[in-house]
C-alpha cells in the first residue's frame, strides 16, 4: 500500500531535510484547487523552471502563469526566496 503522507506532517515527523524540494515548495504553496494539490502546483513550478535554484529569481507574473498559483502564493514563495538570501549574506557576513 503506497503510504501518502503530507508534506507539511512529513515535515514535521521526519524532519525538513527528508522532504524533496516539490515537497517544501508546497508547504510554502499551502493548497491547491478542486482538482490538483498544492504538490501539484509544486511540481509544475518545478516542471516548467526545472530547480530550486531556477525558480527562486523569477518575477512574480512568471510564477503565477502556472496552474494554482495567484498572486499571494507567489508573493509567498518571493519572500522565503528573500529570507534566503538574507541568511546566506548574513552567513557570509560573519565568515
Amino acid at each position: 500500500m503506497l503510504n501518502l503522507v503530507k508534506p507539511g506532517r512529513k515535515l514535521v515527523e521526519c524532519g525538513a531535510e527528508s522532504c524533496s524540494d516539490a515537497e517544501i515548495l508546497s508547504i510554502l504553496i499551502g493548497s491547491g484547487g478542486a482538482t490538483y494539490s498544492a504538490l501539484d502546483c509544486a511540481g509544475e513550478l518545478l516542471e516548467k523552471y526545472g530547480t530550486v535554484t531556477d525558480l527562486m529569481d523569477r518575477p512574480i507574473a512568471d510564477l503565477t502563469a502556472v496552474r494554482g498559483i495567484k498572486a499571494t502564493k507567489a508573493v509567498r514563495i518571493a519572500a522565503a526566496y528573500e529570507l534566503a538570501r538574507r541568511l546566506i549574506q548574513e552567513v557570509h557576513n560573519q565568515s
